[in-house]
This record gives C-alpha cells, structure tokens and sequence, in this order.
C-alpha cells in the first residue's frame, strides 16, 4: 500500500511539472512563487496523507478519524471545508463588483451556523454515526429514507464538485500556466490520494492547514489595505465611492426583488445545515459537548473570514480597479470600463500583488489552490460515505457487512467520484456554472434539511410523509432551477424563463415542508403507529446522549 502511495504522490507532482513546462510555452509566464509554494503545500499534505494512511484500520477510522478530534481542530476543519474557493474569490470579486450587495452572500452564507449551533449539532452527534443518514431513519424504516438521503447527499456533492472542479481548472489555468484538463486531473488525483489513503484524518488535517493559511493570508491582504488609509473605514468607503461612484453603497445590485432575496437567504441559511460534508464532520469528535464547540469555534472563524472578504473587496476597489497592471487592455477597448485580468473572481488574487508583490501572490495562489482541495476532498469523502455506508451497508446489505469490507467499497467509489468529478469538470469547461452551485445549496435546503430536522423534532413525522415530501422538495428545486432564467434563458438560448426567479429555495423548501406535513399526518399505517411511539426515546437520547457513543465522557 506504502508503494502505491508513493507511487501516486509522484505521478501527481510529475503531472504537475510536465502540465507546466507545456502551459509555459502556450499560456502565459510561470510565476515561480506560487509554483514553489503550490509543491511544498502538496509535498506537505501528502506528507500528512501517508501519516494518516498508517493510523486508519478500521471504518470508524476512515469516516471519522476514530472520533478524536478535538472540538477547536474540528471547528478549524470544518471552517477549512466551508471557506471554499467561491467564498475567498467570489465573495471578494461580488464586493470588488457590486460593493454593499457581496455582503449578501456573506451574511447569507454565516447565518445558517446557528441553526447548527443550537438545533443541529448536538443531536446529531447523539444520534449518529458515520452521516445524517443515520440520525434521518434513527426511527423511520431504514432502505426508503436512506435511499434518499443518500440521493440528496450524492447529489449535492457531484453538482458542488463540479463547480469546485471548473473554477480550480480556471483558477489553476490563469495562475500557474497549467491547461486546463491537466489542471482538472491534477485536483481530481490529489484529492483521490487525500481520501483513498487518509480517509477523515488526512482530510481533517489537510482542511486544518488550509484554514490557517488562508485567514492568515486573508488577515495580512485586509491589515495592508487598511494601512493605506489610517485604518479608517471611512477614508477607504469613501475613496472607493470616488472611483466607483456612490451606488456601490447601496443595496439592489445583486437581488432587485424581496422574493428572490427571501428565496436566496432561505438557500443560503437552510442549505448549509443540509450539506453532508458538514454535517459529517460532527462525527469526529468524541461527544457532543465537543461538536458543541466545533460549531462555536467554526462561526467565529468563518465570520472572522466573511468579514475579511469585505474588506477585501473594497481594497481592491480602491488598489485595483483602474491599475493598468492589472487591466484586460484588449477586453477594455471592446466594452469599455475597467475590467481586470481573469474576471472579477481574480479580484483578490490582483490585491495580493498590490500588497506583496509576486511572492506573497505566490502564497494567494497557492492558498486558493490548496482552498479548492480541501473542499474537493471533504465533498468526497461524504459522496463515497454515502454510497458505501448509507447504501451498500445499510440498504443493499441490511447491516450486515463487516467494517473492512464497507471501507474498501467506499475507497471504490471515492475512486469512482473522482473520475466522475474530472469527467464533469472538463465537460463544463465553457458553461455558466452558477445554476450549479445554487441547485446543491436548494437540493441541501430541500431534500436534506427537512428530513434530518423533522426526524429530530417532529413526532409525527413518518417515513411515508419524509420520503414523499423529501422527494417532492428534490424534484421541485431541480424543476424551478431548469425552468428559470439561468438555465432556461442563459443556457438553453430561450427569450423568457417560464419560472421568473434566479433561485427557487423559497418555494421548493415550502413544497418540501407542506409535503412531508401533509403525507405524515394523513399517515395511518402500523408502521406510522410505531415510528410516533419510538420518538420519545429518540429526543431523549438526542438531548442527554445517553446511549450514544462517547456519552461516558459527558
């Protein structure tokens, strides 16, 4: 096993150097910064996937690092696996283009986490044991309701991974010279090793060191930028407002309407606590108490980030936008105005030159590398759990299927989701991938999110009504994502979307809700009957963790 690994760690550095000797010649200058600091990352974290490799046995092992994790690492991974590369440069480049409005998505994207805190994450440490599948059928019949969790969650992940597998391409393209199907490949081996080999542990290390590096180099852009205006908010605003003009500090540049800003904040708040990558990541702690404090630790540090990200965007604004350096001239005599090199999702990328010249862009560049991996793993990770635990284990062969075995079926299908992620990704290449990341947060907020939160506070809830009405909240968000404006006027060439709104969470949540209501009540059976009465056991147990594993430790 030792030899492969080794083997793999260096077809993929090899893979790396030969992709850039080719994208020297036909894409643009290396910058040596990033390619060094982008080797020494994957050195390092290939370093602790062979360390990682050594301490997974067994199935609790690879699924949740033996359940070790402390409650400050475990709330630093799952902040490495929430800031993904969208956040870090779309965040940015939202503000660094609208100005007040990219504070939508940050405070969208922050406020699902109390849910968490609160109503969530202690039960579902209490309650499970590998993913949300367990705590969702804890009382329901076990084969429909994980069939379907493991849908929702299969799904989510393939369409989340398919927009980190595109913007890594682009990003890794631009940044370091590589074409993009080598890129693609390159992230899609890497991540494959992470999980294959180190299962949670090197995932959670892996998201840990990225977390770090990513708000270090995040806090030193925002310190710098503030620096140049006497760490006042208002000579920064105001500059800005002087380039830009005063519409960038006011809202209604993204969402002109109050329902596709209610339907936003609902994708946004319920879809976070509805993604299996996160919600897995309650398992690898010991007890409750501390997922508790996972939780805690991941809101500061994810506001901490959101909060950087403004600030940011701003910064480039004002360091920028209007910098013949960092100006697409030949874009600009085509449609005017000042667009910057790579699209505004470069925005940050661009300040970090502004701030630190080329090396600290080596470090920016490497971290959003090493941003896109860490996510890319961890939605890989909870794909595979999905298909081998939720699935093989649990639907096809009843529970009876030893650890070893149920791991070297998930290792299979990690294998099968990377080669599907590649496939995805270089098949997207020139496609608008926005609907994309939307579609995984409304199926999260949709068919995720509803079951796993009624299974845990409503008695009444049946497997009938949860499998009806998550599966009408599925088939609904994916409908009204089709039929609406990006898909069905952007993408497909139409004059007028049939449904009128960029995001369909409102509605395909409330189709979710009022379905899984109405077919649980109306529910009769023996079954029904005997599902009720098990609840009162199942609150209890999500509350006190009597029974659960690890409660001696209360």
């Amino acid at each position: 096993m030792n030899r492969i690994f080794t083997f793999l760690a260096l077809s993929s550095i090899a893979l790396f150097a030969s992709g850039a000797i080719e994208g020297e010649v036909v894409k643009q200058s290396l910058n040596m910064s990033a390619i060094v600091m982008f080797v020494i990352f994957v050195g390092a974290t290939l370093g602790i996937t062979y360390w990682a490799a050594k301490r997974t046995k067994s199935a609790k092992d690879f699924y949740t690092a033996g359940g070790g994790i402390t409650g400050f690492q475990n709330g630093m991974a799952i902040a490495g696996d929430y800031m993904s590369a969208a956040s870090f440069l779309g965040i940015s480049g939202l503000v660094y283009l609208k100005g007040y409005d990219g504070l939508i998505y940050s405070i969208g994207f922050l406020v699902g986490w109390p849910i968490i805190l609160f109503m969530i994450a202690e039960p579902l440490r209490n309650l499970g044991k590998y993913t949300f599948a367990d705590v969702a059928s804890y009382r329901l019949r076990q084969g429909p309701i994980r069939t379907l969790a493991a849908f929702g969650s299969i799904a989510t992940v393939i369409l989340y991974l398919i927009a980190q597998m595109v913007g890594s391409g682009k990003l890794i393209q631009l940044l370091f010279g590589l074409q993009y199907e080598v890129a693609v490949i390159l992230v899609g081996v890497l991540m494959v090793l992470y999980v294959t080999f180190g299962g949670m542990l090197a995932t959670t290390w892996v998201q840990i060191v990225k977390a770090f590096l990513l708000l270090a180099g995040a806090t030193f852009m925002a310190i710098a930028v503030m620096a140049h205006y006497d760490f006042s908010f208002g000579k920064l605003f105001s500059t800005a407002t002087e380039l830009k003009g005063t519409a960038i500090m006011s809202p209604g540049g993204l969402v002109s309407d109050p329902i596709s800003a209610i339907s936003l904040a609902v994708a946004l708040m319920f879809g976070t606590a509805g993604l299996p990558h996160i919600l897995m990541r309650f398992f690898t702690v010991g007890d409750a108490k501390e997922a508790r404090k996972s939780v805690f630790f991941a809101t500061g540090f994810i506001g901490y980030f959101y909060i950087l990200t403004f600030i940011i965007g701003f910064g480039a604004i004002v360091l920028v936008f209007q910098n013949p350096h960092y100006l697409d001239l030949a874009k600009q005599a085509i449609d005017g105005g000042y667009p910057i090199l790579g699209g505004n999702n470069m925005a940050a990328i661009h300040l970090s030159h502004a701030v630190g010249g080329d090396f600290f862009l080596g470090f920016i560049s490497a971290v959003a590398f090493a941003t896109i991996l860490a996510v890319v793993s961890g939605l890989t990770l909870a794909g595979a759990s999905a298909i081998s635990h939720d699935l093989y284990a649990s639907v096809f062969k009843k529970g009876q299927v030893d650890g070893i075995k149920e791991m070297r079926v998930s290792k299979i299908a990690t294998v099968a989701l990377g080669i599907v992620a590649i496939i995805m990704g270089i098949a997207f290449e020139k496609q608008n991938i926005a609907f994309v990341v939307g579609l995984a947060f409304a199926i999260a907020a949709s068919a995720n999110f509803p079951i796993l939160f009624l299974s845990m506070y409503w008695k009444k809830l049946t497997t009938r009504g949860a499998v009806i009405g998550g599966s009408l909240g599925l088939a609904t968000a994916v409908l009204l994502v089709i039929l609406g404006p990006i898909v069905w006027v952007q993408i497909l060439g139409n004059a007028e979307a049939i449904f009128p709104y960029k995001y369909p969470a409102l509605f395909s949540v409330a189709v979710a809700f009022i379905g899984i209501y109405i077919f649980s009540i109306t529910d009769n059976s023996e079954n029904a009957k005997l599902e009720r009465e098990a609840f009162e056991a199942q609150y209890i147990r999500s509350q006190t963790g009597i029974g659960a594993e690890g409660a001696s430790e209360h």
